[in-house]
């Protein structure tokens, strides 16, 4: 599986990840919009840290111009 998520793109989703989990643990704990928040998070979380996003591969998109050709 080859990185199709660039640097800047991974800190960007970090950054919404943990604001994602604050307003779902915190602010809408124990809602169901505070469940979605803290799955969206999740997802956001694991494709920065793996560098890898399923969407992206289906539309295309690449923003990680180091591994151009992999």
């Amino acid at each position: 599986m080859n990185t199709n998520v660039g640097t800047v793109d991974r800190l960007i989703r970090l950054l919404l990840a943990a604001a994602l989990f604050y307003l779902g643990f915190f602010v809408y704990g124990g809602t169901g919009l505070g469940i979605g928040l803290v799955v969206v998070g999740s997802v956001m979380l694991v494709t920065a840290l793996v560098g890898f996003c399923g969407l992206y591969q289906l539309l295309g998109i690449r923003t990680n111009k180091a591994n151009k050709y992999s």
